[in-house]
């Protein structure tokens, strides 16, 4: 079959459209943010691919299987086997790099277990192996008398019973075995658990030194590196009662005795097992300790005013110590910290050795309790208040006062000794994944490797290099391997996704990708269309849901969906070529690629109030020891490159120490000398896409509050009032006014087992979440239940007489989401839709004029028109005299700043500079700026 073909698809705003759609194709889905796009490409075509295979398979393995749902469709032909690559984040798990996902570290093991050089730790030597008379002279050299006993290692931390294993030793003469850390007699039956991991080491012979000659030593030592494998271990005490453990192996031998590597394997390189991992911070390469800068936010305040944050100057206990070491030391506990001379910070900080006299009078001031001792030091006094915290919620509380450092015993490598001491072209694994990605290609493009090793590793290395690779033709050439993958962008791990399938090399599949262009600069959106279409080349189907100007104009074949948004969309306004889309009047998305509609330019720059938020020295991650200047009341934008620095100036650096000065936060600072112009500022607002909440039950009506006066209104209307109802009588969350039965959900969860879980409509209230005496309550014939369901423009219609009301829907209205339900459920919002409910929540607040209001791409899933829409709000709230700094890769945006500050000029290690600063015309002109090349193209166009 040439075409998928869809008809009557009706899943949530879809008016029943039918569509054909041509296979081998690049399809951009096109519309208004809340039009239905992603209701098409994922809720429909996505989940109806998803379905049908999991329907192939037997019960038993779908009950492994997340399940979706048959969408709200008559049916679809022509569908291939369906893979979405989503604009969500990755796990948050602190195990999780790049590396791992992408499969690329697992190579990486491989090459180094298979080619690797090991080398002394000490003193960087490579290491020699050590011979049976070695490690025989090295038994000897023990102090005599000792007591040991010679084991072969034959099993290590592997599942399973291990039967025949004990049996073979049985047989061959052995008596005992030490099987997991105990000694057994091998005649004795033993049952071990199949699921858990075990070790066993055969016990070869116990004897003491002095009475020991060589031979028979020798004779031990050889049996054990016959039974293990080239290993023995040498376990006892010495006459002293001291213990003695010795690992041997005939492998290599460190210049350190107590140091021995075991073989070569993948395993030895993975942080993820016990083998590999650093013992100190089990792998992480990150502790939990204890933040001078979190304890003690402001060094301007003494203790009396809260300046030492975990410790309460009201309470007696906190006092009376504080108290004690003041007399003692002779300073006031009204001095700032900053004030107080060195050894006096440092007894407050580290404790004394003498002891001190404490006097407490308990709480009920019913007793006085003293007694002497040395005054514990708040680090001290902290580090024992978590350890023996009782509850999990005083736990979380003194994390609060934590950073994450690197592990001191690794320095942040993860690994333990001995995997970091194995080398190729003189990197351990870790050196490797340190590198970007354009580094890294490098690296592997000059290995000089000798013919046997060449032999080894010529897949590996194919493998290594394809991928790699992959992940340049993506744009994310600036990455390292060792990047957790928690802190990509949605853009970033979606296009890590698609470097994955790339390497695939699947055909005839049905890729589905969400605004992959997120987060990308123009010279970098240029790999990735390429890399589109090497994917549809090849013979597999893209369908893209995606508003970038360049993608648009690259398709096969554009679907544009609206004409509006919500109830107002949900319909084929055009498809076809570009060309085709543009001859559509009704279309908007045809209209902007004409040229019919545009977002003009301001006719005038502002040049802000002449003061200025200057940072200076900003040196974290790639950033070069800049400084950034950005005007107040001025509309800012810093630009660049993808991993040119830009979200570690804005995200790392400048929001979190705002916060910290102007809302008394305690977040961590990105590494900088300082900045200067917070006087001239009263709050910092940072717009972020993260979800308004994390349950069904928030909404848009309760994050900007409006649903607190819609329950107010609802409490005095008279019936109301006469029934003694209260606000409260109309939250779904509050036990009274809701429906028992659902506890005001409005559906039941029935779980399923391996079937997907079914929500069934509560048949008490019938969906409505009240109870019946709730929704005998009506304001203008709607009940509450009613009001939920109303759209944002419906309900700026019904509520026009309440300016309570009216003036927080409009500020909904004014950022473009009045499609969107007052009740609607925050988990079914987009990022963009979120983070303009946000938004709308600044703008309903009265503003100071002093506000610096911070957003991190907030075009991400805006059409045109949204975008303009926003645009608009973003220049009202500098005219009302705020600042607004953003980060924007959009031209039609970069070209309404006021400022532009370019970093660059190229990504990862080749970034972290100003470029050029200045208005966009300044920016046009400059050549070294890849932003200025886009920019000046751009303007031109542009009346």
């Amino acid at each position: 079959m040439k075409n998928l073909i869809v008809k009557g698809a009706r899943e949530h705003n879809l008016q029943n459209i039918d569509i054909e759609l041509p296979r081998d194709s690049l399809i951009v889905v096109s519309g208004l943010s809340g039009s239905g796009k992603s209701s098409l490409a994922f809720d429909t075509i996505f989940a109806e691919g998803q379905r049908r295979y999991v329907e192939s398979l037997s019960a038993y393995a779908r009950q492994f299987l997340g399940r979706m749902d048959k969408p709200d469709v008559d049916y679809i032909e022509g569908l291939s086997p369906a893979i979405s690559i989503e604009q969500k984040t990755t796990n948050r798990n602190p195990r999780s790099t790049v590396g791992t996902v992408t499969e690329i570290y697992d190579y990486y093991r491989l090459l180094w277990a298979r080619i690797g050089v090991p080398h002394d730790p000490v003193t960087g030597a490579p290491l020699v192996r050590q011979t049976v008379d070695e490690i025989i002279n090295a038994i000897l050299e023990l102090p005599e008398g000792s007591r040991i006993s010679i084991l072969a290692p034959v099993i290590q931390g592997k599942k399973g019973q291990h039967k025949k294993v004990l049996e073979d030793a049985r047989r061959a003469g052995f008596v005992r075995a030490m099987v997991n850390g105990s000694i057994h007699q091998l005649e004795d039956p033993l049952e071990l658990d199949k699921q858990k991991k075990h070790s066993i080491e055969i016990v070869v012979d116990r004897l003491k030194l002095n009475h020991a000659g060589r031979s028979r030593i020798a004779e031990a030592v050889e049996t054990a590196l016959e039974a293990a494998g080239g290993r023995v271990w040498v376990t006892g005490s010495d006459p002293d009662g001291t213990a003695l453990d010795r690992e041997f192996s005939e492998h290599y031998r460190f210049a350190d005795e107590s140091m021995s590597l075991p073989e070569l394997q993948p395993r030895l390189f993975s942080f993820n097992s016990p083998f590999g991992a650093c013992p100190a911070c089990s792998g992480l390469g990150m502790t939990l300790e204890y933040d001078l800068r979190k304890i003690i936010p402001d060094p301007a305040l003494s203790f009396e005013d809260h300046g030492l944050a975990p410790y309460n100057p009201g309470s007696n206990w906190h006092r009376s110590k504080f108290a004690a070491l003041a007399d003692h030391l002779g300073f006031s506990l009204d001095t700032p910290y900053e004030e107080l001379p060195d050894h006096i910070q440092h007894a407050l900080l580290y404790g004394t050795e003498e002891a001190i006299e404490f006097s407490y009078v308990n709480r009920n001031q019913t007793g006085r309790f003293e007694y002497q001792e040395p005054f514990p030091g708040v680090f001290a006094d902290l580090q024992r208040r978590y350890r023996e915290a009782s509850s999990e919620r005083i736990r979380e509380w003194l994390e609060g006062f934590m950073s994450q450092r690197p592990c001191t015993a690794c320095d942040g490598r993860r690994l333990r000794h001995e995997s970091l001491s194995v080398l190729v072209q003189g990197k351990s694994i870790i050196d490797a994944t340190r590198m970007s990605v354009a580094d890294s290609l490098d690296f592997f493009a000059s290995l000089e490797l000798s013919e046997n090793q060449q032999q080894i590793s010529s897949q590996i290395l194919k493998e290594i290099r394809d991928r790699l690779h992959f992940l340049h033709s993506v744009g994310l050439s600036y990455l390292t391997l060792d990047r957790m993958s928690g802190t990509l962008s949605g853009g970033e791990a979606q296009r890590i996704r698609l470097a994955t399938q790339i390497g695939s090399s699947l055909v005839g599949v049905l890729y589905i990708l969400d605004e992959p262009s997120i987060g990308l600069h123009q010279r970098d959106n240029d790999r990735l269309i390429k890399t589109l279409e090497h994917l549809r080349n090849i013979g597999n189907t893209l369908i893209v849901v995606e508003h970038d100007e360049q993608t648009l104009r690259t398709a096969d074949h554009i679907v544009d969906l609206g004409p509006g948004a919500g109830v107002h969309g949900g319909r084929v306004v055009a498809q076809g070529t570009v060309e085709q889309i543009c001859a559509v009047p009704e279309s908007l998305t045809g209209q902007y690629l004409s040229g019919t509609l545009r977002i003009d330019i301001p006719e005038q720059r502002r040049s802000g109030s002449g003061k200025e938020l200057v940072i200076r020295g900003a040196c974290e991650h790639n950033l070069k020891n800049i400084d950034a200047a950005f005007p107040l009341h001025a509309l800012s934008i810093i630009t660049g490159v993808s991993g040119s620095g830009k979200s570690t100036l804005l995200s790392d650096i400048m929001y979190p120490a705002l916060a910290n000065r102007l809302n008394r936060a305690s977040m961590e600072v990105g590494s900088h000398a300082g900045i200067e112009g917070i006087q001239n500022l009263d709050k910092v607002i940072n717009i972020d896409q993260s979800p308004i909440g994390r349950t069904p039950r928030s909404n848009p009506a309760t994050y900007v509050g409006v649903y607190t006066a819609i329950r107010e209104l609802f409490a005095a209307i008279p019936e109301a009032k006469a029934r003694g109802y209260k606000p409260g009588r109309f939250s779904f969350n509050v036990k009274g006014g809701r429906c028992e039965n659902c506890q005001g959900a409005g559906t039941i969860k029935i779980e399923m087992h391996f079937l997907p879980d079914v929500y069934v409509t509560c048949d008490v209230c019938n969906g409505k979440r009240f109870n019946t005496e709730t929704l005998e309550i009506a304001y203008k014939g709607k009940t509450i239940y009613d009001v939920l369901e109303m759209t944002i423009e419906e309900g700026l219609a019904f509520f026009g007489a309440i300016p309570a009301i009216t003036r927080k829907l409009q500020t909904l209205h004014d950022v473009g989401l009045d499609y969107i339900h007052l009740g609607q459920s925050a988990l079914t919002l987009s990022g963009g839709e979120a983070q303009r409910v946000k938004l709308a929540l600044e703008l309903s607040k009265r503003s100071t004029g002093k506000t610096i209001y911070l957003l991190d791409e907030p075009t991400t899933g805006l059409h045109f028109a949204d975008v303009k829409k926003l645009m608009e709000v973003l220049q009202v709230l500098v005219d009302q005299g705020n600042t607004v700094i953003l980060i924007e890769h959009n031209l039609d945006v970069i070209a309404q700043a006021d400022y532009i500050l370019d970093l660059g000029p190229e990504g990862g290690d080749g970034g972290g500079t100003v470029v050029v600063a200045g208005p966009p015309e300044v920016v046009a002109a400059h050549h070294g700026s890849y932003t200025g090349q886009y920019l000046r193209e751009h303007l031109e166009t542009r009346p």
